[in-house]
C-alpha cells in the first residue's frame, strides 16, 4: 500500500462522489444514496491503472458535512488530502462553490496534480459538452480545460476520466531508490538480518525484501546473514563486500563486527532518503544530545503490531536513550496512522523507517514538526548517532553513485 499511487475523490455531499468511485474501480465499493452524507468514512479500493501501475482509489466524505459528527468526517478528508498523489474533484455546477474553491486552494497548495469532474451530465443533457467555467487567473477558479463532464449514469468521460489519472504523474515519478541507484552490477551486499523474538514469523520485514529485490535489480549480488555469522560470512568471500546493511537494531553488535574499512549502513537510513527526509532526519539526530529530564519524546511506528518483549520503539530504544542522555524522558508512543496534529509539547520525533507509510504521508508529518519547531528524525539516525556511528553509516549513501 506504501508504494500505491493514491487517488482520491473530494467535493461536496451528494456531488456523485461515489458513483463514480465504483463506476472507476466496477465494484459497488462505496453506498450511493440521494440522502446527504451517505459516505461517513473513506473507502478505499486497490485496482490496476495502466500505465500508471497499482493504484488505491479513496472516496472521501463530503467537504461540506455539518455538525459534531460532520465535523469529524471532514477532519479525515483532510487527512486523506495529505496522503494523496492526485486529487479529484467533484463537483455537479459548471462553477465552483465557495467551500469548492477552498477546497481546490488545499490541493493546489499541496501541489497536488487533480482532475474536475462535472458530475451527473446525464441529468442536463450536457454530457458531450465541455463545461463552461471561468479562467483560473489566481482565483481558483478552474481552466476550463482541466474540467471533464462525466456521468457514472451513462458513462459519459469515464474513459477519459481514467485516462487522464493514468497519466496525471507523468513527470513527477519517484527517481529514488531503496538502493538500487547505488549500486552497480557485479558488487556484493551483505545484509544483516538479526532474528529474535521481535522478528516476523516466517518472512522479512518490508524493506528487508525490497533491499533483496533492488539488488537484484541493479545486478548486484546479495548475501544474507544474522549477526552473529557476520564473521564467518565476511570470512567466506574472496574481496570485501561492497556495501554492509544492517538492521537499526542491531548497530552496537554490527559495527565491532564489520571492519572500519567496509561501507556500513542501515535499512531504516536508506528507508530515511527514500522517503525523501534524509537530512531532516540527521540534523534531528543530533538533538537527542540537547535531550533534559523531563523533556517530551514522541516515538512513533507507521504500523501496528503486537508489541513483543524486545520490542524497538517501546523497550530498547527507550532504554538506549536514557543511556545516551542520562536524563528521565518523558515517552509517548503512537502507531499505524494515529499521528498528533498538534506537536508543540514534543521536544523531539523519533519516527520508525516509515516503510508502511505512503511518501506523502511521512512528508506530512515531518511538515508538521517542522512548523512546531521540533526535530524529527527515525529510529536508524537515533541509534546510528548513540552509537557514534552516525557519520560512517550516512556516508555509504550521500556517496555512492551507480557507475
Amino acid at each position: 500500500m506504501a508504494e500505491r499511487t493514491n487517488i482520491g475523490f473530494f467535493g461536496l455531499r451528494n456531488a456523485g462522489k461515489s458513483s463514480l468511485v465504483n463506476k472507476i474501480t466496477n465494484q459497488e465499493m462505496s453506498l450511493v444514496s440521494d440522502v446527504k452524507g451517505t459516505t461517513t468514512d473513506p473507502v478505499k479500493k486497490s485496482m490496476e491503472l495502466l500505465p500508471l501501475g497499482p493504484v488505491t482509489i479513496i472516496d472521501t466524505p463530503g467537504f461540506d458535512d455539518e455538525g459534531t459528527l460532520g465535523e469529524m468526517r471532514v477532519r479525515k478528508t483532510r487527512e486523506v488530502l495529505a496522503v494523496c498523489d492526485i486529487a479529484v474533484l467533484v463537483t455537479e455546477d459548471s462553477k465552483l462553490r465557495p467551500i469548492e474553491e477552498e477546497l481546490l486552494t488545499l490541493i493546489k497548495d499541496r501541489g497536488i496534480p487533480y482532475v474536475i469532474g462535472r458530475s451527473k451530465t446525464d441529468l442536463d443533457g450536457q454530457g458531450a459538452q465541455t463545461a463552461q467555467n471561468t479562467a483560473d487567473s489566481g482565483d481558483n477558479r478552474p481552466a476550463v480545460e482541466s474540467v471533464l463532464p462525466v456521468s457514472a449514469k451513462d458513462g459519459t468521460g469515464i474513459e477519459a476520466l481514467k485516462e487522464r489519472l493514468a497519466h496525471a504523474m507523468e513527470g513527477r515519478e519517484k527517481q529514488t531508490r531503496l538502493l538500487a541507484d547505488l549500486l552497480n552490477p557485479g558488487e556484493t551486499v551483505v545484509l544483516v538480518i538479526p532474528i529474535d523474538t521481535a522478528a516476523p514469523k516466517g518472512r522479512l520485514i518490508l524493506p528487508q525484501q525490497e533491499a533483496i529485490r533492488d539488488i537484484l535489480d541493479a545486478g548486484a549480488i546479495s548475501i544474507v546473514t544474522p549477526v552473529e555469522s557476520i564473521p564467518d560470512t565476511l570470512g567466506r568471500l574472496k574481496a570485501a563486500p561492497d556495501l554492509v546493511v544492517t538492521d537499526s537494531q542491531a548497530f552496537g553488535r554490527v559495527m565491532q563486527l564489520v571492519p572500519a574499512d567496509m561501507p556500513l549502513t542501515s535499512f531504516s537510513i536508506l528507508m530515511a532518503r527514500y522517503k525523501g527526509f534524509l537530512n531532516e532526519a540527521l540534523k534531528g539526530a543530533e538533538a537527542i544530545d540537547t535531550l533534559q529530564d523531563g523533556a517530551k519524546v514522541l516515538i512513533s511506528e507507521g504500523c501496528t503490531h503486537h508489541r513483543q518483549c524486545e520490542d524497538i520503539g517501546t523497550v530498547k530504544l527507550p532504554a538506549w536513550l536514557r543511556k545516551h542522555t542520562g536524563k528521565e524522558l518523558d515517552l509517548t508512543f503512537t502507531s499505524g496512522h494515529g499521528f498528533p496534529e498538534d506537536l508543540t509539547e514534543y521536544d523531539i520525533i523519533i519516527h520508525c523507517g516509515a516503510c508502511m507509510l505512503h511518501d506523502r504521508e511521512v512528508r506530512n508529518r515531518m511538515r508538521l514538526a517542522e512548523a512546531a519547531g521540533v526535530p524529527f528524525t527515525n529510529y536508524g539516525m537515533a541509534i546510528a548517532h548513540m552509537n557514534g556511528i552516525l557519520a560512517r553509516s550516512v556516508e555509504p549513501v550521500l556517496t555512492r553513485r551507480k557507475g
